[in-house]
């Protein structure tokens, strides 16, 4: 019975660690103020870290298998995500 118990308890942390990892948004399709019509698509869950991004270099989006291109320093450096890094830190 405590195998069992024990069973249970493992297969619980990692259904609650995969759907932690895998938290996508579905965003519907909208008009923007131009008139132009976004297409409905799947987003990565928006937070303040910039490096689990599927537009950050190196990063795949898995939805269309593409890479992201493009430089990670000038990924992070080009916009403010309100806490700035030293190069020491990088």
């Amino acid at each position: 019975m405590k195998k069992l118990i024990t069973i249970l308890i493992v297969l619980a942390s990692l259904f609650t660690l995969v759907g932690i990892s895998f938290a996508d948004v579905y965003v519907r399709g909208y008009v923007r103020r131009d008139g132009t019509y976004v297409q409905p698509h799947w987003r990565s869950d928006p937070d303040t870290l910039p490096y689990n991004n599927w537009s950050y270099p190196g990063n795949v989006n898995p939805y269309t298998g593409r890479r992201a291109p493009g430089n990670a320093d000038r990924y992070i450096y080009g916009r403010d995500y309100g806490y700035h890094l030293t190069p020491y830190q990088r």
